[in-house]
């Protein structure tokens, strides 16, 4: 998924002009040294995100198949 087509969900109806004034506002608040800090901790939170999802994903395929499994030996 692309970060740009992730912008009209959280920004509503936002023009370049103003995306650029809130990003100079951020700038200031934060700092140039700041940012790339942030980024990092946000991209480790996004990638621990999907380990999370990815692994209850995984855990629900096992618990089905080990279900599958079950009924097919009670079957026989």
């Amino acid at each position: 998924m692309n970060l740009m087509s992730l912008i009209p969900l959280f920004l509503g109806n936002l023009r370049g002009s103003e995306i650029i004034i809130i990003a100079l506002i951020i700038l200031l608040l934060f700092g140039g040294k700041k940012i790339p800090e942030l980024m990092r901790g946000l991209g480790k939170g996004v990638k621990s995100f999907r380990q999370g999802m990815n692994d209850i994903q995984n855990e629900i395929k096992h618990d089905s198949e080990s279900d599958r499994n079950d009924d097919s030996t009670k079957n026989d």
